[in-house]
C-alpha cells in the first residue's frame, strides 16, 4: 500500500503540472481528492492491513493528502494569476488613442418650432395647455357651431370610434377653446399644441395626422387689430423681420369675421414654384373673431366681452422656419435630414 500512495502522489503531481484553467484543475481534485477518487478509495483497504501497519498507512495516506491538497492550491493561485495577467494584456487601455465620438441627439426640427412658439406666446402671456385626441364630437364640432350637417364638417370629418359619430380623433385643437372657456375665469390667453387626425391625401403640404397649435384670447375690447398685429408679431419672430403676410377672407363656423394668414413662400419668394403649388404664398393659418355663439354657449356676456382665436399648422411652420420643400420629410425620420438640424 505505501508504494501505491506513493505512485498515487507522483502521478497526480505530474498531471497538476500540465493543467491550464480551473476547470482541468477541478477535474484533478475529484480524480484523486473526491469521495469517489483513487486516495479515497485506496484507504477504503486499510481494513485489510494489520492492527501494527494501520497507524503508519494512514500517517503515510494524511500526508500524502495534504501533499496533494497543498500543491493543488498552489496551482490555482498560479492559474488565477496567469488568467489575470492575460486578461490584463488583452483588455489594456491605451489612452493615447483618441476617444470614440458619442454621437448625441437632438431636437426634431418640427419640436425645435414648436418650442419656439411656446417661447414666443408665453413671452406675451399666454399660458399653454394640452387636450385629449380622442374628443367628443360635441366638443370638436356642434359647441364650434358646426352642427351636424355643417358644410365644413364635409372636409374636417375624421376618424371615429363608435356608429353614432360621437367619438373621435380630434380634427383640430380648438375643442380647446370651449374646454379653457368652461373652466377658466375670464380674462383668457392660452395657446394649445397639440396631434389632430384628418383624411387629407398625402403631398408636400398636407397629411391625416399633422400637429396645431390653438390660440386663444377673451377679453374685454378685444378686435381684429389685436388678432393681426398677435400674428405679425410671432411671424416675424419666428422668420424674420420684415417677413410678408397677408390676410385673407375666409369662413370658419366658429368665427366672425373670419380669415387665413399666408407666408410668403420661402423657397420661391412669391414667383411660384411646387412647394407653393405655384401660387407664391404658403397658408400658415386659419382665424378670426370668435364667433358670439360660441361666447354664449360658453356662458360669455358678449355685450361685454370678445376674443380672438387661431389654429396654425406646426408642420407648414416648420416648413417655413426650415426651407423645408416637402411636408412627408418631417415625418419619414431619415436620419440624413434629421441630421441636418
Amino acid at each position: 500500500m505505501k508504494s501505491q500512495l506513493e505512485q498515487i502522489k507522483q502521478t497526480a503531481i505530474n498531471m497538476l503540472q500540465e493543467i491550464q484553467d480551473a476547470t482541468e484543475l477541478d477535474a484533478w481534485r475529484v480524480k484523486y481528492l473526491g469521495k469517489k477518487g483513487e486516495l479515497t478509495a485506496l484507504l477504503k483497504q486499510m481494513g485489510k492491513l494489520s492492527a501494527d501497519e494501520r497507524p503508519v498507512m494512514g500517517q503515510l495516506a494524511n500526508e500524502v493528502r495534504e501533499t496533494l491538497t497543498n500543491s493543488m492550491e498552489e496551482w490555482k493561485k498560479s492559474i488565477e494569476e496567469s488568467m489575470l495577467n492575460a486578461r490584463l494584456t488583452h483588455e489594456t487601455v491605451d489612452v493615447t488613442i483618441p476617444g470614440k465620438k458619442t454621437a448625441i441627439g437632438h431636437q426634431h426640427p418640427m419640436y425645435i418650432v414648436l418650442d419656439e412658439i411656446k417661447g414666443i406666446f408665453v413671452g406675451m402671456g399666454f399660458e399653454s395647455l394640452d387636450g385629449p385626441e380622442i374628443e367628443l364630437a360635441e366638443y370638436n364640432f356642434d359647441r364650434l357651431n358646426a352642427e351636424e350637417g355643417h358644410p365644413s364638417r364635409d372636409w374636417s370629418d375624421t376618424f371615429y370610434f363608435d356608429q353614432d359619430s360621437r367619438v373621435m380623433l380630434r380634427s383640430q385643437t380648438s375643442p380647446m377653446q370651449i374646454r379653457a372657456m368652461e373652466t377658466r375665469t375670464l380674462p383668457i390667453r392660452i395657446i394649445s399644441p397639440g396631434r389632430v387626425y384628418r383624411k387629407d391625401e398625402v403631398d408636400a403640404t398636407h397629411s391625416p395626422m399633422f400637429h396645431q397649435v390653438e390660440g386663444l384670447v377673451v377679453d374685454k375690447g378685444i378686435t381684429m387689430a389685436d388678432l393681426k398685429g398677435t400674428l405679425n408679431t410671432v411671424v416675424e419672430k419666428l422668420y424674420g423681420e420684415g417677413t410678408k403676410t397677408r390676410f385673407r377672407p375666409h369662413h370658419f363656423p366658429f368665427t366672425e369675421p373670419s380669415c387665413e394668414m399666408d407666408v410668403q413662400c420661402h423657397k420661391c419668394s412669391g414667383v411660384g414654384c411646387p412647394t407653393c403649388k405655384y401660387e407664391g404664398w404658403i397658408e400658415l393659418l386659419g382665424a378670426g373673431m370668435v364667433h358670439p355663439k360660441v361666447l354664449e354657449g360658453c356662458g360669455i356676456d358678449t355685450n361685454v366681452y370678445s376674443g380672438w382665436a387661431f389654429g396654425i399648422g406646426l408642420e407648414r411652420t416648420a416648413m417655413r422656419r426650415f426651407k423645408i420643400a416637402d411636408l412627408r420629410l418631417i415625418f419619414e425620420n431619415d436620419i440624413r435630414f434629421l441630421e441636418q438640424f
